[in-house]
């Protein structure tokens, strides 16, 4: 009995001491980030960040992480060692050029985040693991003028250049 009772607390210990180290401190994160860059044939644009997330502690690894951009939440996906990624899509008209951030959760803190969601609470309230920002360039959405409403206006223009000369040399 003596020998359970051990053997309960060193499971308990244990336990504990795995729930702490899956918790990172001090997250440094190092990212790239791809995007679509030719809007031109497709009806939304992609966006892929792959980053590497190093914390602190010694023995964190391959930790599950949750994303939320734009107020979507979407797992991540482990892709390395310490390597992770988010991708996500918009309609052209919706995504915008500029800065995305993009807030990273563990499983505590998308815990609360799931909970607030149910109370009707804000999530940004929700304290986040570290937050990623990428620039996004904007995609090529075509010219301005179409290339047969440009044409149509050089023949128009060439018409009336041709016409109004003929008429001054035959007046």
């Amino acid at each position: 009995m003596n020998a359970k009772f051990v053997l309960s607390i060193a499971v308990v210990a244990l336990s504990a001491c795995l729930s702490h180290a899956s918790t990172c401190n001090n997250p440094g994160v190092k990212s790239s980030f791809f995007s679509t860059s030719d809007a031109t044939i497709v009806s939304q644009i992609a966006f892929v960040t792959e980053f590497t997330l190093k914390c602190s502690n010694a023995g964190v690894e391959k930790l599950p992480l949750f994303a939320e951009v734009g107020g979507k939440l979407s797992p991540v996906v482990r892709v390395g060692d310490s390597k992770y990624q988010v991708s996500w899509n918009e309609d052209i008209k919706k995504a915008s050029s500029g800065r995305y951030n993009i807030r990273l959760f563990d499983e505590e803190s998308f815990a609360a985040v799931r909970k607030a969601q149910r109370a009707g609470d804000s999530v940004q309230s929700v304290k986040e693991l570290t937050t990623v920002t990428v620039n996004y360039p904007g995609a090529y959405k075509g010219p301005w003028i179409n290339s047969e409403i440009l044409a149509a206006g050089v023949v128009g223009l060439v018409a009336y250049v041709a016409f109004s000369t003929r008429t001054k040399l035959l007046a």
